[in-house]
């Protein structure tokens, strides 16, 4: 049965409210961290722009990259923190002998990061427009077929993220940013992936979030919706999502049996 228990993830939900509420510094990641990536790239394309180097477009294009970047980045860390949580207070091994179930706790902590990423958005929303004069929905209601990709996979990868953890231990909490900006840097997030190396360019062709970039950018120039970027996208999803959730079941299994739940007692 895979039923949830509306109660439970409430309950969860709002315990993650209440962590963030009395966690101020837990705020940066929500409003600071987005804004400095606004600046730190908006500036990089102005500049590139008042060198001549590029296209007046240089801007638009850096400023929707780290707006769409942070679609990824919000659900990714969102929820693979959200779960770390639970080990860094020790109540991993509480919640797993309460009548809580892993669909329940993922349920809420998707809820979560839902959340803090239209937090996070309209942090990258007000600075580009409060700076950069840039406003985001210029590419139209396009943008949010790709909005939705991205989340996705943003919550692809978080799925990897807690297996890891579950697997090999706290050592393994890194990877929630570190596989992050590798998906970000092999999907032109800020170019086209003609800039990459050929070595890395088949890589960068089987994510799905290289092709929601790509229709993001379509868009932007004032093009129609590229229907194909977007299906070849949701085809990586079909794949990716599955194969994810294998692969947290598989860890789930392993830290069950060999009673890796000691590491967090």
């Amino acid at each position: 049965m895979l039923a949830l228990d509306g109660l439970r993830v409430r309950a969860m939900v709002r315990r993650q409210y209440y962590v963030q509420r009395r966690s101020p510094q837990r705020w940066f990641d929500l409003f600071i961290w987005p804004m400095v990536d606004t600046v730190i790239w908006g500036s990089i394309g102005a500049y590139v722009a008042q060198q001549g180097g590029a296209s007046g477009s240089a801007t638009p294009y850096m400023l929707s990259g780290i707006l769409l970047m942070h679609v990824v980045y919000q659900s990714n860390v969102s929820m693979a923190t959200g779960f770390m949580d639970e080990t860094w207070s020790r109540n991993l091994l509480n919640l797993m002998v309460s009548p809580l179930r892993e669909i329940e706790l993922l349920a809420s902590l998707m809820l979560t990061s839902l959340v803090r990423l239209f937090i996070g958005l309209g942090a990258v929303a007000l600075a580009a427009w409060a700076l950069y004069a840039f406003d985001v929905t210029s590419a139209g209601p396009g943008l949010i077929p790709v909005v939705a990709v991205l989340m996705a996979v943003g919550w692809a990868i978080s799925l990897v993220v807690i297996g890891l953890v579950l697997r090999y231990g706290s050592g393994a909490e890194i990877l929630t940013w570190g596989i992050l900006f590798i998906v970000i840097a092999l999907s032109g997030a800020f170019y086209t992936t003609d800039a990459l190396p050929a070595a890395l360019r088949p890589l960068s062709e089987v994510l799905p979030s290289t092709h929601a970039f790509q229709a993001a950018r379509t868009l932007l120039d004032g093009d129609p919706m590229p229907w194909g970027q977007l299906g070849i996208a949701a085809i990586g999803l079909v794949v990716c999502i599955p194969l994810a959730v294998a692969f947290l079941l598989r860890m789930l299994h392993l830290f069950r049996v060999r009673g890796y739940v000691t590491r967090y007692n």
